[in-house]
């Protein structure tokens, strides 16, 4: 499927974060959601990108933001990843890769000449409206969570 378009409405979701916890996009009605798509749990760039996204808390929630990570990896791996590097925002678990595929993230990539499908570096910023106000495509980690921040505070 194709990426969701600025101005349309987030494709809903239900999904498990590292503590066993459902999230809902309606449960988030109302309020700035920053949805970013990571390739994989306690990897170099995903570490950078999450740790960015923690120490930016703060400033999220004065936006009354909620910020929610995604990954195909399970539960468990999340718990750890959140363990080892102190994350308190959810880290939603997509195994089957049914909610990347809604947003388009699920890509065929290319490593050493070998194609395998996995999830394209996405950060949806989702309105209180339920629709897509900004998306990053191929997202560079360095200076990222700032980007979004000052995005959230701008509408």
């Amino acid at each position: 499927m194709a990426r969701i378009e600025v101005g349309k409405k987030a494709p809903a979701f239900s999904l498990k974060d590292q503590h066993g916890t459902v999230h809902k996009l309606s449960a988030y009605a109302g309020r700035p959601v920053v949805l970013y798509f990571y390739p994989k749990d306690d990897t170099s760039g995903c570490t950078k990108e999450a740790c960015a996204f923690e120490e930016s808390l703060p400033d999220f929630g004065k936006s009354e933001a909620v910020v929610l990570g995604v990954s195909i990896l399970d539960e468990a791996s999340k718990a750890k990843f959140a363990k080892k590097y102190g994350l308190t925002f959810p880290l939603l678990a997509d195994a089957d890769h049914a909610v990347c595929e809604k947003y388009g993230v699920w890509v065929e990539k290319s490593m050493y000449g070998r194609k395998y499908m996995g999830i394209a570096r996405v950060t949806y910023l989702i309105g209180g409206d339920g629709k897509v106000a900004r998306r990053w495509d191929d997202v560079k980690v360095e200076g990222h969570a700032d980007e979004v921040l000052a995005a959230v505070r701008a509408i």
